[in-house]
């Protein structure tokens, strides 16, 4: 399986098949060592038992893992190419799920230009202006002020915002590809 990077399109995808690999290989390994004690001295009291009982507490992290990023899908590769297609002069971001202290908001997308950003999640559920403030109050606890934070959850007004940017961004031709950058990957280290 090839590996894929964190946002970038197919990782939420990706991530959840890893995360459930994981968790089976770790139960697997609890349950032989458990087994393998249980065989050897014909009873369950026994150092492996306890080796095995321990070892659950990894598995258990693994499980949650699962649990947590199981909901969520990564964005279809149609609707990706489509964005990648009309951003060409942008930082764009995929699959992210966002957690804050009271809650879990997936973003299928998000494009940067300069001072503005502009996401997409397809979830009826999320509290658009919620998820805008904790992006950009991370991103101000960061010491990066003045940018604009706007999420939709309608494609149509997204992609016509994100062709817009990229219009400017070809004409005005700023370097600010280092700043995007640096707040695309502080965005990512928000995201699960």
């Amino acid at each position: 399986m090839k590996k894929v990077q964190k946002g970038t399109p197919g990782y939420l995808n990706y991530k959840r098949k890893i995360e459930i690999i994981r968790t089976v290989i770790y139960f697997g390994i609890v349950a032989a060592i458990f087994f393998l004690g249980y065989f050897q001295t014909g009873t369950r009291l026994n150092l492996l038992t306890v080796v095995a009982v321990v070892g659950v507490l990894p598995s258990a992290k693994a499980l949650v893992g699962v649990i947590a990023r199981f909901p969520y899908k990564s964005i279809d590769p149609d609707m990706a190419s489509d964005i990648a297609s009309r951003t060409e002069h942008l930082t764009v971001c995929y699959d992210m799920v966002i957690t804050s202290e009271e809650k879990i908001m997936p973003v299928d997308c998000i494009v940067i230009s300069g001072h503005n950003i502009f996401g997409y999640t397809h979830y009826k559920k999320v509290d658009l202006n919620m998820l805008a403030k904790h992006i950009k109050q991370i991103l101000e606890l960061n010491h990066f002020k003045g940018l604009g934070v706007k999420i939709l959850n309608e494609y149509k007004p997204f992609i016509t915002r994100a062709e817009g940017l990229d219009n400017i961004a070809a004409v005005e031709k700023e370097d600010t590809k280092a700043t995007e950058e640096a707040v695309r990957n502080l965005i990512l280290n928000i995201s699960m």
